[in-house]
């Protein structure tokens, strides 16, 4: 069942570029971006990450902590943020899906994640749940920001 603004966010660890990553130690310390992406070196998701990495000083300015996820391994999430000339945020390997089944964004193939953004409140409730993210809709980027509290 796909989670709702008011769901609580099921809680996880992963290993990430920036060592092991857990929603429950990112709680409390502000909102979190949870951004799921589809494949390491591509180019939509290159966009994705890029255009949070982009945006990193306003997301942080927000008090928002981000973390991307794919089913990609840890050594080709290093390889993914070398060629971005680095990333801000940990990149999370999610190679078994079990965090993307527990959000609900495995994508038909069963093998990989949807490009999805959750934001979640520093209480652990879902605040935005868009399980078919477009990086190319400023609608739907803007509507990240406007959770956040910026006036877009």
């Amino acid at each position: 069942m796909p989670l709702r603004p008011g769901d609580p966010a099921p809680d996880f660890t992963l290993p990430s570029t920036q060592g092991p990553v857990s929603l429950s130690s990112l709680l409390g310390k502000g909102k979190v971006v949870l951004a799921f992406y589809f494949q390491d070196n591509t180019p939509l998701c290159a966009t994705q990450v890029g255009m949070l990495k982009g945006d990193f000083d306003v997301l942080q300015e927000l008090g928002a902590q981000v973390v991307a996820i794919s089913a990609d391994s840890l050594e080709s999430h290093q390889e993914f943020v070398r060629r971005l000339g680095g990333v801000p945020f940990p990149l999370a390997s999610d190679e078994s899906l079990a965090v993307a089944r527990a959000y609900d964004v495995v994508d038909e193939t069963g093998k990989r994640c949807r490009r999805a953004v959750f934001v979640i409140g520093e209480d652990g409730r879902v605040l935005l749940a868009n399980a078919f993210f477009q990086p190319n809709s400023p609608d739907q980027y803007q509507e990240l920001f406007r959770v956040l509290g910026l006036e877009v």
